[in-house]
């Protein structure tokens, strides 16, 4: 009785319910066959890296080379939980990686005294095997950050166009 007594609506108020009510067999292909969106890409800090290392049951397994953040759970029987290559997940383990070495003190980000030969192993490693198989899932903060925690303006994400430093501030 309350909605009689309003009279009828006026045509601006019914064409909003027009359209919910017609087929819309434009719009519903679009959202049926949308592509998934990509996963966000973000900053890990050391202890945020560290949770991820192949010990949790069902939590993905990362691993950084470079800086860069590695999504490597689809390699569970090489990075996890008791798996060879294990002591390299959830760090940042570039050293390691360069010297091919699982001994704890290799496994750092620091490149410092490594050999021309082992840099060039680091790289070939970083593009024919991580990159080349494993996806992108963030950079660690000590790549994109300067010591004093400023951005890093020589930043470059790695093939990663639709990461922007900006979300990340």
């Amino acid at each position: 009785a309350g909605a009689a007594a309003l009279g009828p609506l006026p045509l601006p108020c019914l064409l909003p319910l027009l359209l919910l009510l017609l087929p819309a067999a434009s719009a519903e292909p679009q959202l049926r066959f949308r592509p998934p969106a990509e996963a966000p890409v973000r900053l890990f800090t050391e202890p945020e890296l560290a949770r991820y290392d192949g010990h949790q049951e069902g939590q993905p397994i990362y691993l950084a080379v470079k800086g860069v953040v590695f999504d490597v759970t689809s390699g569970k029987e090489f990075y996890g939980k008791g798996a060879p290559y294990n002591a390299l997940v959830g760090k940042d383990s570039t050293r390691g990686v360069a010297k091919m070495s699982l001994d704890p003190a290799d496994l750092t980000h620091d490149t410092t005294g490594l050999t021309e030969e082992e840099l060039k192993s680091l790289d070939d490693i970083f593009n024919n095997v991580y990159k080349a198989k494993y996806p992108i899932v963030g950079y660690t903060s000590r790549r994109i950050l300067n010591e004093d925690g400023s951005p890093n303006l020589d930043f470059k994400p790695e093939d990663q166009p639709h990461f922007s430093i900006k979300d990340e501030f």
